[in-house]
């Protein structure tokens, strides 16, 4: 589903017009120009909404009707879900499951130590790209937050930093050609780990 969809989605929810929403909806799948298949779905989380998508566009917005839209509340019905069928918003664990420990160099962990050295100098900044690593406890969560991508895409939009004009030690390529695809990354055609009990039980 495109932006343009997702934004008449929102305009039949909330009113307003398409251009109210579509700066949100593009941002979330803006992932798409690093990743072209489903895999590239890592804003389609609540952990991308609640410390990446509202830190950049504040809790709410007013539409053209002079509404006033929870942004939360929107990228999860109007987004997340709706790529999902409706049926389940992936965590960020259900991602990093995917990311195949054979497709990661061995050195992992002394190459984010100094990645993170290198490029963040600052407490906040540094507490955001460490929270994949405390919500999943897998190191190797960490090349979502530690690459060239979020250095110079998505901390410029949440803390106006300068966008670095560097050679990168971490690529965002990185992330994607270790991570396997599943096939509850397209439109949810069955269900991650985290939603397999509540898939046994609307089976049963």
């Amino acid at each position: 589903m495109n932006a343009v969809k997702h934004c008449q989605i929102s305009v039949k929810r909330w009113g307003g017009i398409n251009s109210d929403y579509l700066e949100i909806h593009q941002f979330i799948d803006h992932t798409k120009s690093i990743c072209a298949d489903a895999r590239h779905r890592i804003l389609h989380t609540q952990w991308a909404v609640n410390h990446i998508v509202v830190p950049i566009f504040g809790d709410t917005l007013i539409n053209s009707d002079g509404k006033s839209v929870d942004i939360k509340d929107m990228c999860e019905r109007d987004h997340l879900l709706m790529d999902y069928q409706n049926k389940f918003i992936p965590t960020l664990s259900d991602f990093v499951e995917a990311l195949s420990d054979n497709d990661i160099n061995p050195h992992l962990g002394k190459q984010l130590d100094q990645f993170h050295n290198d490029y963040i100098h600052n407490d906040a900044i540094s507490e955001l790209m460490l929270t994949p690593l405390a919500y999943t406890g897998r190191l190797k969560s960490l090349l979502i937050t530690h690459n060239s991508w979020f250095i110079n895409t998505i901390l410029p939009k949440i803390f106006h930093t300068k966008p670095l004009l560097t050679d990168f030690t971490i690529e965002p390529s990185m992330l994607f050609n270790a991570m396997n695809f599943e096939l509850w990354m397209d439109n949810g055609i069955t269900y991650p780990n985290s939603y397999k009990k509540l898939e046994q039980k609307l089976i049963q």
